[in-house]
């Protein structure tokens, strides 16, 4: 291990605990008076949070990446530490409207509604070479008090149907640094597996992460150098 590690680390986790799990009330439980559904347990929607005891986060936090999760669906997600304020992290993450800023998958992006407000929906077109040609999307989240941002894939050309995530930033508890914590929920296309899925999305995510803290961390430093 070296002496000196890089200032920039990413975690994943994914959900493998029975213990974070817990059955959601469905509206046909309480159309039928609370009575016990005689559904299979596998077959359930479910709450799930993917965040394991190793991911600490404050509790105002965590109750962001508490997802619905069906019983085609799978759920994860990434921790990306980086060296920069929460402001400087913000600035970039909250710009529903270029997230090719950060996104190195994205090619393109065209508001086609709003203004940036919740509600708002973008098109976005990605890079040759994935399996997906566009997304539209739309904005269900953006509060800069708490620093929380939520999207959600609802229409184009792709394989991450019922798509939705959810971003949050806190300050590091060791540092002057910030914890930025990614997790979605997404529906696990036909002949793949929870597993392949889980992949393939966590690649995508940790690589936007990765570069997201490339930039706050060089913006960062211009600051400190200017200053």
């Amino acid at each position: 291990m070296p002496s000196n590690p890089p200032k920039s680390s990413l975690v994943v986790h994914r959900i493998n605990s029975p213990n974070s799990i817990t059955t959601a009330t469905t509206a046909s439980a309480a159309a039928n008076n609370n009575h016990t559904s005689t559904m299979p347990p596998h077959k359930q929607v479910q709450k799930r949070s993917p965040l394991t005891s190793a991911t600490q986060v404050p509790d105002a936090v965590s109750r962001h990446h508490t997802h619905v999760v069906g019983p085609n669906q799978c759920c994860s997600a990434v921790v990306q530490q980086i060296a920069a304020p929460v402001s400087t992290v913000w600035s970039v993450v909250r710009r529903f409207d270029n997230p090719q800023a950060y996104k190195h998958f994205v090619k393109s992006c065209h508001v086609v509604v709003g203004d940036g407000d919740v509600g708002t929906l973008r098109e976005v077109h990605v890079i040759s070479g994935l399996p997906a040609a566009n997304s539209t999307e739309r904005l269900e989240i953006l509060d800069d008090e708490r620093h929380v941002l939520s999207f959600s894939v609802i229409g184009g050309d792709h394989r991450l149907s019922n798509y939705r995530s959810v971003t949050t930033l806190h300050p590091s508890p060791s540092s002057t640094g910030t914890v930025v914590l990614e997790s979605y929920v997404v529906d696990i296309p036909p002949g793949n597996t929870k597993e392949d899925t889980c992949v393939f999305v966590d690649t995508i995510v940790r690589c936007n992460l990765q570069s997201l803290a490339q930039i706050a961390e060089n913006a960062a430093g211009c600051k400190r150098s200017s200053s």
